[in-house]
């Protein structure tokens, strides 16, 4: 913020990776602000929350340049530094490799380790516990300023909060965006998710951990996508000996309930899951999903991408302005990036031009943003196996060519190295 400007201030709806990542770019930006999230508190650290992500080295130096100690992050996430696809033989239990990056250069985290690391770098007071975003409005006589209501759980109060400007990071579901775009709906991908994470750090030498470790070598720095008839699956490792995985299955679409599109599974789920794993996967890995406690259902959505993530003084970011299916690893990175454009856009304009800002924001990043969601979805019903329209191409990991396999790799990713316009990150 320049010397004798006008400080702003920035209501955050949304207390999850980006609406943190906001706060964070905001504040750096010289704005003041508080987000809201309805979660009663933090989630306490060690118990175990969310899954694994995958960090591209952009958002790794951003997220350090918020960070008062940078090495922090690297000490809290292991390397992902190959991209590996492998075809899987349902019947005879075997995999053979299809493409292998050795030059990814990502990192893994665990998402309450990312989580706990921005939030605890936060200033205190910032998030506020407990508040249920319920409306918000901009008085006609003054565009500069937005209300917005929240009702405090514990009380059952409304509280009202002022200011320049309304971040929407509440989701792929997000409220804010459908007062917009009353008529937006998710598309369904056509798949859902098992999504697990195995903590074998008291029991590192259990027939499960020995055998996957045996047929995934490079565990601790690989990406490994594993390919089958119709389905497929994706394993790393994390750190403080934890164990990723996620196997995706073709079905009709479940029926959500709630604000989330993750659902906990009944015993006869999970028994189902389990009986179909041994027939699809070998051994070490369904080995593997059988001893995860707690196995979660993630329904797949994304959307086509919007024309328009700003109204106003009111701005999309995260999966609220751009619902993405996760086989580019690009939704905690793109909200990572959508918080810093966004804080160097409010830097540069000041909150006297805040809809110049928010138009430089808007056009720096929807032409990205629409790339990889397409892109990613593409690349999930390629490795799905289910026909992309408009060809009708079906990928078939037991007969594909070469130059076939070339498209399963994240490198394939448009602007997969890019840095966005005036973008810079510094750990100073």
């Amino acid at each position: 913020m320049k010397e004798g400007e006008r400080k702003g201030k920035a209501v955050v709806v949304g207390g999850s990776i980006a609406g943190i990542s906001c706060a964070h770019a905001l504040i750096r930006a010289g704005w003041d602000v508080v987000v809201l999230e309805k979660t009663p508190a933090p989630p306490t650290a060690g118990i175990p929350t969310g899954a694994g992500l995958g960090l591209d080295p952009l958002a790794q130096k951003l997220i350090q340049s918020w960070l008062t100690h940078p090495d922090l992050l690297l000490h809290s996430t292991l390397p992902l530094t190959i991209d590996q696809n492998n075809a899987t033989d349902e019947e005879k239990k075997i995999k053979w490799t299809l493409t292998r990056d050795e030059g990814y250069n990502h990192r893994a985290a665990y998402w309450a380790d990312l989580f706990h690391l921005l939030y605890n770098a936060l200033p205190r007071n910032t998030v506020l516990w407990g508040h249920l975003f319920v409306s918000f409005s901009i008085p006609n006589d003054d565009r500069s300023y937005v209300r917005v209501e929240t009702k405090t759980l514990a009380s059952g109060d409304t509280v009202s909060i002022v200011g320049n400007l309304l971040v929407g990071a509440d989701g792929s579901l997000s409220s804010i965006r459908n007062h917009f775009l009353p008529d937006f709906k998710l598309r369904y991908s056509g798949y859902c998710a098992w999504r697990g994470v195995v903590d074998f750090s008291n029991n590192e030498n259990s027939e499960a951990i020995v055998g996957i470790k045996a047929a995934y070598p490079d565990l601790g720095r690989c990406l490994y996508f594993n390919l089958g008839t119709g389905t497929h699956s994706v394993l790393y490792e994390l750190r403080d000996k934890k164990m990723n995985w996620i196997w995706y299955i073709s079905q009709p679409e479940p029926q959500l309930k709630g604000s989330s599109v993750t659902m906990r599974v009944s015993n006869d789920m999970l028994r189902n899951m389990l009986e179909e794993a041994e027939k699809v996967w070998d051994p070490e890995l369904t080995r593997l999903i059988r001893e995860t406690t707690d196995p979660f259902l993630n329904v797949i959505y994304d959307a086509d991408p919007l024309e328009q993530i700003h109204w106003d003084n009111v701005v999309l970011v995260g999966d609220a302005a751009h619902p993405t299916t996760p086989h580019g690893l690009r939704s905690t990175n793109m909200s990572i990036l959508d918080a810093a454009v966004l804080g160097k856009c409010l830097e540069k304009w000041g909150v006297e031009n805040l809809s110049s800002a928010l138009k430089e924001y808007q056009s720096v990043r929807l032409p990205v943003v629409s790339k990889q969601v397409l892109h990613s979805r593409r690349l999930g019903r390629v490795k799905q196996g289910l026909p992309f329209l408009p060809d009708g191409y079906t990928f078939d990991p037991i007969n594909a060519s070469a130059g076939d396999c070339e498209e399963l790799q994240q490198k394939k990713m448009p602007c997969f190295g890019d840095t966005p316009l005036f973008v810079t990150t510094s750990t100073s």
